[in-house]
């Protein structure tokens, strides 16, 4: 199995770090690009010759390039970026407001493109590379209370869609990985923001402000066993462009795409009477 290099945003808890210790475990390199040195010392410590730690806030647009660069120098290239960081906020739209909502954007969507544009030359340049962009459920459907979050992982995947066929001519693959509920530490009460409750949804939201604070430990999802199919995948010959992970998001997700393709089709003769008569349908390049 060829090394592979990797930075991991986020690398301190969950998901990221389950990652970082798998790739390492395979004999990869990982660059550890945390807020918080410390978090992940101890990786660095037990693998000294492979593991590099980063300073590095996902929300600034402004770093990606040093952070490739410092991947560059000590490791050679860089195969792998995994934008993993990320968080979440509930509460209904009219409690979440405006600082809260580009907050999450930054995170989920500003950051992680601008390091993905920082990556891609070198990535073109050795005509390979995998570009994994950790989304969610939610990033394919969306409940009430959740409307900031949704956004954000919606928003990363369309965008991180797009790229997919853009680099794809050039040996870049993306994956984008959606998980159900794992046990990462991403519904704990040191991570899991609640907007302030209004008079006007306190009862409507009650159940999911309860469900989410309620779930820290006992997801059902492992996220070693997710890591090691990450890491499987990357290291093979192809990877799905869109990877539901945990067995809710494989039913919760295929019954979004049968109730979307149903709702499309009970509309479709109204929907196409919207076009001009005898016009025929654009020929498109996609």
């Amino acid at each position: 199995m060829t090394t592979q290099t990797w930075i991991i945003t986020g690398a301190s808890r969950g998901f990221g770090r389950a990652l970082a210790q798998t790739a390492l475990a395979a004999g990869d390199n990982v660059v550890a690009a945390v807020r918080r040195p410390d978090s992940v010392a101890d990786l660095e410590t037990e693998y000294p010759g492979t593991c590099l730690v980063a300073t590095f806030d996902a929300r600034d647009t402004a770093v990606g390039a040093r952070l490739v660069r410092d991947t560059v120098d000590r490791f050679g290239r860089l195969d792998v970026l995994v934008n993993n960081a990320g968080r979440a906020v509930v509460g209904a739209v009219e409690e979440v407001g405006d600082e809260q909502l580009r907050e999450l954007m930054d995170l989920h969507l500003f950051g992680p493109a601008a390091l993905v544009r920082a990556a891609l030359p070198g990535m073109r340049a050795q005509g390979a590379g995998t570009i994994v962009q950790m989304s969610s459920q939610a990033g394919r459907m969306s409940f009430p209370g959740v409307s900031t979050y949704a956004a954000s992982k919606f928003a990363l995947e369309g965008w991180s869609e797009a790229l997919a066929g853009e680099v794809a001519p050039f040996g870049i693959r993306v994956m984008i990985v959606e998980p159900s509920r794992f046990r990462t530490g991403f519904n704990g009460a040191d991570v899991l923001e609640f907007a302030e409750a209004s008079e006007t949804y306190r009862d409507l939201l009650a159940a999911v402000r309860a469900d989410m604070a309620g779930t820290d430990g006992r997801q059902e999802g492992d996220p070693e066993r997710a890591a090691e199919i990450i890491v499987s995948l990357v290291h093979g010959d192809e990877v799905p462009l869109r990877l539901p992970l945990g067995r809710e998001a494989v039913e919760r997700i295929s019954g979004v795409y049968r109730r979307g393709l149903d709702e499309v089709e009970r509309w479709a003769e109204t929907a196409r009477s919207a076009d001009f008569e005898g016009v025929p349908a654009s020929v498109r390049p996609i």
